[in-house]
């Protein structure tokens, strides 16, 4: 009876690893698990089952006791066990994630979007800069919310970090979008936290505060608005079936072989690709300068294709939708915004781009605004001539009538008329307008109380040899930001461990390459001087850890609708948190030995008691 019973729990143990290895592999490719039938009839039974019979042909070992070998009460195979896997595996990555953060400060980025199933869910990143200098972002949870008000979100996150024993005095920073029930004033999220930690700043994305002013400028100006919602029909109207997808390519091809024929255009590796339409999302940064650009460089080619579903389209409604959408692109006004608006958001771009990265520094991302600022102004008084010509250059090559620029302006009745010139509309109404709102947008949106401590803390920016290094500005910074992190006494020993550095420089050769605060963190954590200036290193961690750079919640709810997308059966929301968890964490999560995992799983309270 032992020799029996001990080869049952042995028997038990290969199964329920063989499992364990199926779950884990299908979860780190973001795959799904189960099948529309699992029955053993079926052709197919989907992922799980499928990849374990996988295994069971080419291992001996598990062939003998898996799936049809394994008693009825034991096969380890259900939809439970394999969600109970999984709550193991999210475990695992989650304390791993507690012990990385450690008694370090850290900020909460936050975000809400609802599911496939019309679920509200709230995705929670934590940031933190690790023992080694470095900016960290961790994906650590998906949380079902009944709603989005301001206190049902404060006590699922507060909920959250209480449970994984988060300190919520450790909390230094806040990042969410720019809607009123995070950022309100009195009774918004940010407001809510500020009361158990008032030095947990509130910074609203610096790449989605960039991304409003490029969406309020098409909203603000009439004009901007309607070449948008134009460039939106255009593009659904030649994209919208593989057929035309395939004329427009096929379009395209041809061109670039005659003008290779010509020698209008060189050969060489990777150029001359054929591309294609994209249509402009207000929420994927810099899709509306790809969808302009593809546009200009299509022109031809989609004219074409639209010119052929006039003729030969396979439906009254597609004729006239592809007339329209002819009409309007072969019009003045379109195509002068449609350069407008390529010149000012490519201007814009880099600044949009620089934003979104996680190592972006916050110091490089306030001279990156008023960069962009000043490129846009000097775009506005001095470009204008230059983006003209460009404009009626084109308008010539494609047979497009370019008005009397001195002649009287008109448009219909719904736009007032008024006494003015064409090209007093196009320069002043259209031109200017266009980039007064962006100069605006960007004034008001980068203009509050944390962009002063953004600007505070240039003072520690290595730069040029730490040329804008201040003692002063660095001592203000710490006592006026953060009264709960350094003290009095602290105050005067940080002003001492100023004035040692900036007389120690230049006795360290690699400090004065460093361009940015996060490099300057990372090196006082390798030569260990965040020892010997141990207040300076925190003063940095601090500011570091606020999340200025990065639209984590977004770019965390874009890769939950990946794995949506791909697990499309019925799940409860633990199973799709705990395996975005997963899948998102998969480097952490490589490194779990899976004795551990079985371990763990064996030890589930919820779980029925696998052996003897």
């Amino acid at each position: 009876m032992e020799r029996q019973t001990s080869e049952e729990v042995q028997k038990n143990i290969t199964r329920v690893k063989a499992s364990i290895t199926i779950a884990r592999l299908l979860a780190l490719q973001g795959v799904a698990f189960r099948g529309h039938d699992e029955t053993e009839e079926s052709s197919n039974r989907g992922n799980f089952i499928e990849f374990l019979q996988l295994l069971a042909d080419h291992n001996e070992e598990i062939g003998r006791v898996a799936l049809d070998k394994a008693p009825p009460y034991a096969k380890y195979i259900s939809h439970e066990i394999q969600k109970q896997i999984l709550h193991v595996l999210a475990k695992k990555v989650r304390n791993h994630i507690f012990e990385e953060v450690g008694n370090y400060k850290y900020s909460i980025i936050v975000d809400e979007a609802s599911d496939e199933s019309s679920h509200e869910q709230m995705a929670i990143v934590l940031r933190f800069v690790d023992a080694n200098g470095l900016i960290q972002e961790r994906f650590f949870d998906i949380v079902h919310v009944e709603n989005t008000t301001s206190k049902t979100l404060y006590t699922a996150i507060r909920s959250i970090l209480s449970f994984y024993k988060f300190p919520i005095q450790n909390l230094r920073g806040q990042g969410y979008d720019g809607a009123s029930n995070m950022r309100g004033e009195w009774n918004g999220l940010q407001a809510l936290f500020l009361k158990d930690s008032p030095q947990a700043y509130y910074v609203h994305c610096m790449a989605h505060r960039l991304q409003l002013s490029l969406v309020a400028a098409a909203k603000e100006v009439y004009w901007v608005h309607e070449f948008f919602r134009n460039l939106s029909f255009i593009i659904t109207a030649v994209t919208g079936s593989c057929k035309r997808q395939d004329q427009l390519e096929a379009a395209e091809a041809a061109k670039i072989a005659i003008q290779l024929a010509a020698g209008e255009i060189e050969t060489g590796k990777g150029a001359n690709q054929v591309s294609t339409l994209q249509r402009p999302c207000d929420t994927r940064w810099s899709s509306h300068l790809r969808s302009i650009s593809n546009l200009i460089k299509l022109y031809g080619s989609t004219c074409k294709v639209l010119e052929n579903i006039t003729k030969d389209g396979c439906s009254s409604n597609a004729k006239w939708d592809a007339t329209s959408a002819l009409e309007r692109m072969k019009s003045f006004d379109f195509i002068f915004i449609l350069f407008l608006m390529k010149e000012i958001l490519s201007t814009t771009d880099i600044l949009s781009q620089a934003l979104q990265r996680k190592s972006q520094d916050i110091f490089n991302a306030m001279i990156l605004v008023e960069s962009t600022k000043k490129l846009l102004n000097e775009f506005r008084d001095k470009e204008w001539d230059s983006l003209l010509a460009k404009v009626v250059g084109f308008c010539k090559q494609y047979d497009i009538e370019v008005p009397d620029l001195s002649a009287p302006f008109f448009r219909g009745r719904s736009i007032r008329k008024r006494d003015v010139t064409n090209e007093h509309h196009y320069h002043y109404d259209v031109f200017n307008a266009a980039i007064d709102v962006q100069m605006t947008e960007l004034g008001s949106r980068f203009n509050d109380r944390v962009v002063e401590l953004l600007k505070l803390s240039s003072s520690l920016n290595p730069r040029d040899g730490f040329k804008t290094f201040d003692i002063d500005a660095i001592c203000k910074l710490a006592r006026e930001y953060y009264p709960l992190d350094f003290s009095d006494d602290d105050i005067d020993t940080l002003k001492f461990q100023l004035k040692m550095f900036q007389v120690n420089i230049p006795n360290y050769p690699s400090l004065e390459k460093l361009s940015s605060i996060a490099d300057l963190c990372k090196e006082l954590a390798s030569t260990r001087l965040g020892k010997e200036y141990s207040l300076i290193d925190r003063l940095i961690r601090l500011l570091l850890t606020l999340p200025v750079s990065t639209a984590t919640g977004e770019r965390a709810f874009s890769a939950m609708k990946i794995v949506k997308n791909r697990l499309r059966n019925k799940m409860n929301d633990d199973f799709l948190a705990d395996s975005l968890v997963i899948f998102i964490e998969r480097m952490i999560a490589k490194n779990f030995r899976l004795d551990d995992i079985l371990s763990d799983f064996v030890d589930l309270k919820e779980r029925r008691v696998l052996f003897k």
